[in-house]
C-alpha cells in the first residue's frame, strides 16, 4: 500500500491548503483559514479536479472532527489549545523570504506578537524549541502557537519578502 501523500500550499491572505491523495487515489483538501475556520473538500474519483463536496467548518467543528478521526483517545496530560483560547499553526517561509538566512531572534515574534515559535520543520528534521540564534531558511515550516491575533500577526511578519 502506498503511503498517503500530503502537500501544502500557502494561500497569501487566506491561510494554507493541504492536499491529500489517499491510497485509493482520491483527492481531499483542507483549507486552513487564518480565522481558524477550515474548508474540507472532496473531489470526484473519475475527475480529481472536479470538487464533489465542499464544507466550511468553524474552528470548533474542525476540532470536533479531528477528535473523531484520531485513532487513540486523548491523554489527560495533553493540553487542547482550542480549550485554552490558543491556536497552533504551520507557517512556511518562502525561498525569497526576508527572513531567509536570518536569526530567529531578529524576527522579534514573541516580543511583538506574544506568539511563540515552538518548532521548526526542515526537510526531514524537526527542531523543537529553537533558540533566538537559530538560523532560518527558505522552505522551513515554523510551528507557531499563541492567540489567534498573535499567530496572525506572526504570519504577517514571517510572510515579509
Amino acid at each position: 500500500m502506498d503511503a498517503p501523500r500530503l502537500s501544502s500550499t500557502p494561500l497569501p491572505g487566506i491561510g494554507v491548503r493541504y492536499d491529500l491523495t489517499t491510497h485509493e487515489h482520491r483527492h481531499l483538501s483542507v483549507v486552513a483559514h487564518r480565522d481558524g475556520e477550515r474548508t474540507l473538500s472532496a473531489y470526484r474519483k473519475d475527475d480529481p479536479d472536479d470538487c464533489a463536496l465542499s464544507v466550511r467548518l468553524t474552528a470548533e467543528e474542525a476540532a470536533t472532527l479531528i477528535d473523531a478521526l484520531l485513532p487513540a483517545p486523548h491523554l489527560p496530560n495533553l493540553l487542547s489549545t482550542t480549550e485554552l483560547g490558543l491556536v497552533a499553526e504551520r507557517i512556511e517561509l518562502s525561498g525569497n523570504s526576508h527572513w531567509n538566512g536570518r536569526l530567529l531572534g531578529e524576527t522579534r515574534i514573541r516580543t511583538t506578537t506574544g506568539a511563540s515559535i515552538v518548532a521548526v520543520l526542515r526537510r526531514t528534521e524537526a527542531i523543537s524549541s529553537p533558540t533566538p540564534d537559530f538560523r532560518l531558511a527558505g522552505g522551513d515550516t515554523l510551528i507557531v502557537i499563541g492567540t489567534r491575533e498573535g499567530v496572525e500577526a506572526a504570519a504577517a511578519i514571517l510572510g515579509r519578502e
